[in-house]
């Protein structure tokens, strides 16, 4: 049963373009998407009483078990497996070292890599990977 969910900026460039790669590498199609926009998303942030405006996190679901910042994005090369578990070695670095790093990151993603007028619509063929 698939039940890795990779949640995410769907207005942000970086955050699309990060899906596009994570939808190239996961051929065995174990990875579900949804945006932060949608409405499984925002029912997420309720359910984890965060923001459901301001999005500063992807967020990686599997099972019970929620991943926020770095700790998702090592999570999901986890999921991936292959040479992508060697980045798991990150891992080592304290998460506030890595949280501020991501955090960094998330907080200019905007001014850097721009902003979506609105989500990403999936290809027809794409569209069973993403929740509504």
């Amino acid at each position: 049963m698939k039940n890795a969910v990779v949640y995410f900026d769907g207005e942000c460039n970086l955050c699309n373009g990060a899906i596009q790669f994570l939808i190239r590498q996961d051929s065995s199609e174990k990875l579900l998407f949804a945006s932060l926009q949608s409405k499984a998303g925002q029912q997420l942030l309720l359910s984890q009483q965060l923001e459901a405006e301001h999005f500063e996190s992807m967020i990686f679901s599997k099972g019970r078990k929620i991943y926020f910042k770095s700790d998702a994005a090592l999570a999901i090369c986890g999921e991936l497996g292959g040479t992508f578990n060697i980045l798991r070695l990150f891992y080592i670095i304290p998460r506030p070292i890595r949280d501020y790093m991501y955090s960094v990151i998330a907080k200019n993603r905007y001014k850097w890599f721009g902003k979506r007028d609105q989500c990403m619509v999936p290809t027809p063929e794409l569209r069973k990977r993403f929740l509504e």
